[in-house]
């Protein structure tokens, strides 16, 4: 294969993703049949609860050959209550497909999707499913993705078979006009170039459960996608944790340079600790179904066996940090164990956080009580069925309630003093407020003279392991950065977990001087309606 690409298949719910996954991997000659949703078969919705949902939840993956391009497929969930999963596969992504019904049109989450995508930076088809429907019509729906997505969404017949989007195409981008002018047309490579800087958003049209322009959109899609290069040193960005069908923990891997091996050791860090581990097995997922691999170049996705501390959005080798996801929950669920044991339902919900942060599982040691952050109803009904289906647990929950945060608006600080019989700890934090959306961030400006690094390392550590609540409602903090900004220890009493009571105790000393200051912020969620 001349060139290769990670591709993911997005839509809102409905839309016929699955279905255009299906016709896709059917016309590339790697099924024989074609699966439905509504029937239960479909090659990528392999989970029993996505079956009987006839939705897709979790992200799944196929792999085919079309022409020259070797395809990696990701077909991605479009319910509004699995963004969060959607989201996260972005980060695997080389294109996309956005998939928009013809009998709906553009809707909301179809351009919350289109504003993710224009986040990560991510070229993009477009693909109107479902033209034989009673529909406005192909000149007014490309009208409406111009309007309401982008005026680079135009005819894909016509720039590849030339004709009027050619000139349209080159109003987007100086050196296509100047080539236009010129030429009278516009080259692949250019075209290619516009697509690949999302100038250009090529759309194609026909219905995927009939077959109708599957074909066109796989002939042009690989003609307009081109080959990246990548750096030689090794990098990956972990986009996804899941389960194996024996309970193997999975981790969900793209190689961003060089080649990834198996029994490879893998340098990595988790907050502030660093750690090194073997990768076991390579696996390269067709549907439920994977092949052993000995090693993936870059370019690449593939699940790996062997990695307990990654998660979802961490960065191996050389591979930079990415930003906080911009999906996240705004509804908290009391758990109701019921007859169960409060700690096998912790662990439990604790594995399922592993593989998806966002539920952000925590204990409220004042009340006792479990809760869990998810998107609404939908995402509630499936974790109570994956905790009845992998654990054994039949569980309730209280009625969600909003999912507050706190933050502060002014700069303090907070000291934490651990200092029991032969145990000795002092650590100084400096508490800042940052812009809406930054999340908490971690630094120090502790010189090694003051506080050894291997006790800065930990005290870091600590302060990034748990998350923090405020002294308001008790909600979690954000939008702050915590700063090391001094410390002391005690060579012959200090252990590890003293350091971790007095970050606990600057921590909570900082958000009361904020609070008797007037600076401590409630923050609620908002939805913008258009």
């Amino acid at each position: 294969m001349s060139k290769q690409a990670v591709v993911g298949i997005l839509a809102h719910v409905d839309a016929g993703k699955t279905t255009l996954a299906e016709a896709m991997l059917f016309n590339a000659g790697r099924i024989r049949k074609r699966g439905r949703v509504d029937d239960g078969d479909s090659h990528l919705d392999t989970n029993a609860i996505e079956r009987e949902r006839g939705i897709t939840i979790f992200s799944s993956q196929a792999v085919f050959d079309h022409g020259d391009t070797h395809v990696m497929l990701v077909d991605a969930p479009g319910h509004v209550d699995f963004s969060a999963e959607a989201e996260r596969t972005l980060r695997a992504l080389d294109y996309a497909i956005l998939v928009v019904g013809a009998n709906d049109g553009v809707q909301g989450h179809t351009e919350t999707l289109w504003r993710l995508l224009a986040r990560y930076d991510i070229p993009t088809f477009i693909y109107i499913n479902k033209i034989d429907l009673e529909n406005p019509g192909r000149d007014v729906l490309l009208a409406q993705l111009g309007q309401r997505l982008s005026e680079g969404c135009l005819d894909a017949n016509e720039l590849l078979a030339g004709g009027a989007a050619w000139e349209d195409a080159a109003a987007l981008d100086e050196a296509a006009l100047e080539e236009f002018l010129e030429t009278g047309e516009l080259s692949v490579a250019t075209l290619s170039r516009m697509v690949a800087e999302r100038r250009l958003f090529p759309c194609f049209a026909g219905s995927a459960l009939k077959d109708q322009g599957v074909g066109e959109l796989l002939d042009g899609m690989c003609t307009l996608m081109r080959e990246q290069a990548w750096p030689p040193e090794f990098a990956a960005r972990v986009y996804r944790v899941s389960r194996g069908v024996r309970g193997e923990r999975l981790a969900w891997v793209k190689v961003t340079g060089g080649t990834l091996h198996a029994k490879q050791m893998i340098d990595g860090r988790s907050g502030a600790e660093a750690w090194e581990q073997k990768v076991d097995q390579v696996r390269i997922y067709n549907g439920e179904k994977y092949e052993l691999a000995q090693e993936v170049a870059a370019g690449g996705i593939c699940a790996v066996t062997g990695l307990a501390h990654v998660r979802p959005g961490d960065a191996l080798g050389a591979e930079p940090g990415c930003d906080a996801p911009v999906i996240a929950p705004v509804l908290t669920y009391t758990v109701l164990p019921g007859e169960h044991d409060v700690h096998a339902v912790f662990k439990a919900l604790a594995e399922l956080t592993d593989e998806d942060p966002m539920l952000g599982v925590s204990w409220n040691t004042h009340l006792e009580q479990i809760h869990l952050q998810l998107m609404g109803a939908v995402q509630l009904e499936v974790v109570q069925r994956v905790l009845a289906d992998r654990f054994d647990l039949s569980i309730e929950f209280e009625p969600g309630g909003i999912l507050y945060k706190e933050t502060i608006s002014r700069p303090v600080e907070g000291v934490g003093h651990f200092e029991p019989l032969r145990h000795y700890a002092e650590v100084h934090l400096r508490l800042e407020p940052l812009p809406a959306g930054s999340g908490v961030q971690f630094g120090t400006v502790t010189s090694a003279d003051e506080l050894d690094l291997n006790w800065q390392r930990l005290a870091l550590t600590n302060a990034m392991e748990r998350d923090h609540l405020g002294v308001l409602t008790g909600s979690p903090i954000t939008d702050v950065r915590i700063t090391l900004a001094g410390g002391r220890a005690h060579a012959k009493h200090t252990e590890g977990g003293n350091f971790r009571q007095a970050t606990y105790r600057a921590i909570r000393q900082g958000l009361m001087q904020a609070r008797e200051a007037g600076a401590a912020v409630l923050l609620e969620p908002w939805y913008r309606f258009e």
